[in-house]
């Protein structure tokens, strides 16, 4: 992924899922959009990694469900009206249930069999989280993020190609500049 048109400085914390501690020394801001594959292979890949450090109290990840208008990533726009942000780990296990049934409901042929789907298998309603999904469309053009995943680690920029033994590299670095 080329990377040198993107403002790191420009993503911010504000707006996105949160999990785990708002004082971990450590943010991963993820931009995903749930019918993305190369989303799902970030997700399933460093899911594990991330779910130690954020219980350990080191990490935040602030998930930022970047809507985008190319015809397959269309299908995770509606998924993501459905996600509540007030209730982010409940959140999270409907992101990890949305990811393994990709395959399923990104086969639907219409947003309306989508919609259905998420209402009838998972039982959710649309929720209240326009100005979120607004305002991480316009963080995103800000910042020049183009494509999912895009995930951010202080000004390191990075996508699903990143190995865990070089995600968790990232982290501790992050970690001991934090403790300097």
């Amino acid at each position: 992924m080329d990377t040198s048109k993107i403002k790191a400085k420009e993503v911010e914390t504000v707006y996105g899922l949160k999990i785990g501690d708002a004082n971990a020394p450590v943010k991963v801001i993820e931009f995903i959009n749930v019918s993305c594959p190369f989303c799902k292979k970030w997700h399933d890949d460093s899911k594990e990694l991330l779910a130690k450090y954020v219980e350990e109290g080191k990490v935040q990840r602030i998930i930022k469900h970047y809507n985008k208008e190319t015809p397959h990533l269309r299908k995770g726009n509606v998924v993501h009206r459905y996600l509540d942000y007030s209730t982010p780990e409940v959140a999270l296990k409907e992101i990890d249930y949305f990811y393994e049934k990709q395959g399923e409901w990104g086969n639907l042929n219409s947003m309306d069999e989508i919609a259905a789907y998420v209402e009838e298998k998972r039982g959710l309603t649309i929720q209240p989280n326009e100005k979120e999904i607004a305002s991480i469309i316009e963080e995103a053009v800000r910042a020049n993020v183009e494509l999912v995943p895009s995930v951010f680690i202080g000004d390191e920029v990075f996508d699903e190609h990143i190995t865990v033994d070089e995600l968790q590299i990232l982290i501790e670095n992050e970690l001991n500049s934090a403790n300097k």
